[in-house]
């Protein structure tokens, strides 16, 4: 097992400014399952759903390398369901409907073949769902990173701090590093996150792009493609970490270079995942096209310049 994701696997209905949707596949699980397989040769998901998921879409999965072992389904209950509303500006949105179901009160378990997989990647769960996992590895992974949101920062603000003192990266967006640190300036807020006790935290600026810090006051930053179309952001930052994480474990490279390459590669996944609904563009990339896509970030910061002696 190269890497293990843990996250929910769902249906959300979704509503932007171009269009609507009924209940389709979505969940932070499913995204970074799809996002990694395009680099990860066998990864294994942790999650849970009901009997209402479609069986369709966990071979889809299983065929992409991805081990459902570690999937719970409970037959007799409803999977996880979010329903959010986008604004003009596609960066806020409102929640409608959040029916938690399974999720409710699900507790992961690892299956043996998951306990020695050099790789983790935490999706946006409780964080003592986050901790158990870690908890049940034979040994500590090569490079665990997490992803989390602003809810736990405001209802389990301290089980939340042990997790990231256990983990290697941590992936937020700008609003929630300044919520977590109290500090407006990302150079500062990141520094903060830093000490306490990740390697790496990624920031994540939406439309304008990521920043990558390490503990040596390393900087790198990975602009967002210009898009002429962008139909749903659900699942971009998912999309983000699985690609990242996706090429972490088909590279092995955990230095502040191979870092960020994958965050070029998660931000190239993520540039897709926002061109339909849900996770149907994640299906269906061609290798020509990611090749294509990643040509094109390159381009954007590419540049000669000679300075004067």
């Amino acid at each position: 097992m190269d890497l293990v994701i843990v996250g929910s696997v769902a249906f959300d209905a979704i509503e932007t400014p171009f269009g609507k949707t009924d209940k389709i596949v979505g969940g932070a699980g499913t995204y970074i399952s799809y996002a990694a397989s395009f680099f990860a040769e066998k990864s294994g998901l942790v999650s849970v759903v009901g009997g209402d998921f479609p069986q369709e879409t966990i071979s889809e999965l299983e065929s992409r390398g991805v081990d459902t072992a570690g999937l719970q389904i409970k037959k007799d209950e409803k999977s996880f369901f979010w329903k959010g509303k986008y604004h003009n500006d596609m960066n806020s949105r409102d929640t409608l409907v959040t029916e938690l179901n399974v999720l409710g009160d699900f507790e992961p378990i690892l299956p043996e073949a998951y306990k020695t997989a050099p790789f983790l990647m935490l999706g946006n769960l409780a964080p003592a769902v986050q901790l158990s996992v870690i908890e049940q590895f034979d040994k500590r992974p090569k490079l665990i990173a997490m992803d989390t949101m602003n809810f736990w920062m405001d209802s389990a603000l301290e089980e939340l701090k042990e997790v990231i003192s256990k983990v290697d990266v941590i992936t937020i967006n700008d609003e929630e590093a300044r919520q977590l640190t109290g500090e407006y300036s990302l150079v500062k807020a990141a520094k903060k996150v830093l000490e306490m006790g990740p390697k790496y935290i990624v920031i994540k600026k939406g439309e304008n792009g990521a920043l990558l810090f390490d503990r040596n006051n390393e900087v790198f930053f990975a602009p967002a493609l210009p898009l002429e179309e962008v139909f749903d952001p659900t699942g971009a930052g998912d999309s983000f970490a699985g690609g990242f994480m996706g090429h972490i474990s088909a590279t092995n490279d955990v230095s502040f270079n191979g870092l960020k390459r994958a965050v070029i590669m998660g931000s190239a996944t993520a540039s897709f995942c926002v061109e339909k609904f849900g996770v149907e563009r994640l299906q269906n990339i061609t290798e020509k096209e990611f090749d294509e896509r990643v040509s094109a970030f390159v381009n954007l910061t590419q540049f000669d310049i000679t300075l004067d002696e």
